[in-house]
């Protein structure tokens, strides 16, 4: 069993020293608890909601920076598998809304996102790059970024190149609310989590921030599709849970179906 966190934090754009206190704490808390892999949210430390460009490239940092400084040495002081957003400083005229995959203080993969949501076209730039699957200690880890999650062949892609869990920093805008409903992002990382027999996991935030709240919807879905744990809508928050990544190897449906051999090229091109 491998025991992962979902760090659902408080992040503050105009409080970075108490959001990093806030991430430090919470990395400690998963690592307290046992977890070998701990996932945080989108732009963890910086924030989201930007004034303009002028204001995130000032706060953009290199992939050598504080920021992904901070992710490396919590990885060491904890000995924990770090998976995390920030904003990346680029050589063109916007940063990249980016993620690393850090083990043992060293950076397996950088990725930056390639689906930009609203406004995040008006500030980032987009990667060019395909959303990484790496070897862990704990099996192999693909990850990407808040909306890449909700496009089905991204999920799809990780899943045909081994990904047994398919991590997703994100920063998910409180849009619109149904009562007794869960918000369709949920329901949707879910449904890639069952089409693709893998675990899904979404690290959301929390706290108001200029004017935007977020619904705070960080979950654990497994290869069939059901939360592992509890939905904690709106609630900074730290779940540990144990997960049988060696399930995401089987990609049969019943007896008769395997869900990774049954699609028809006639049919789907």
């Amino acid at each position: 069993m491998t025991r992962v966190a979902v760090a659902q934090l408080w992040i503050d754009i105009d409080d970075p020293a108490g959001t990093r206190q806030g991430l430090v704490e919470a990395v400690a808390e998963a690592a307290a608890s046992g977890a070998e892999v701990v996932v945080l949210p989108e732009l963890a430390t910086s924030g989201y909601v930007f004034v303009d460009v002028a204001e995130a490239n000032a706060r953009a940092e290199p992939l050598t920076g504080d920021t992904v400084s901070l992710y490396r040495e919590l990885s060491l002081r904890h000995d924990v598998i770090v998976v995390a957003g920030f904003n990346e400083r680029s050589h063109g005229e916007r940063p990249y809304n980016s993620l690393v995959v850090v083990e043992a203080g060293e950076v397996l993969a950088c990725y930056r996102k390639t689906h930009l949501w609203g406004t995040e076209k008006l500030v980032f730039t987009p990667g060019r790059e395909r959303a990484p699957v790496v070897d862990t200690r704990v099996g192999r880890i693909g990850a990407m970024i808040c909306y890449d999650l909700e496009f089905p062949e991204m999920v799809r892609d990780v899943a045909l190149r081994g990904a047994q869990l398919v991590v997703a920093p994100s920063n998910w805008p409180a849009v619109r609310a149904v009562a007794g409903e869960r918000p369709p992002e949920v329901t949707k990382a879910q449904a890639s989590a069952a089409v693709n027999r893998v675990f899904v996991l979404v690290a959301d935030r929390v706290g108001p921030e200029r004017g935007v709240d977020w619904i705070g919807g960080s979950l654990v879905a497994d290869p069939d599709g059901y939360l592992v744990d509890a939905l904690t809508l709106g609630e900074p928050a730290v779940r540990v849970v144990d997960l049988d990544l060696d399930l995401a190897l089987d990609k049969s449906a019943g007896a008769y179906n395997d869900v990774m051999s049954d699609r028809r090229p006639e049919l789907y091109g």
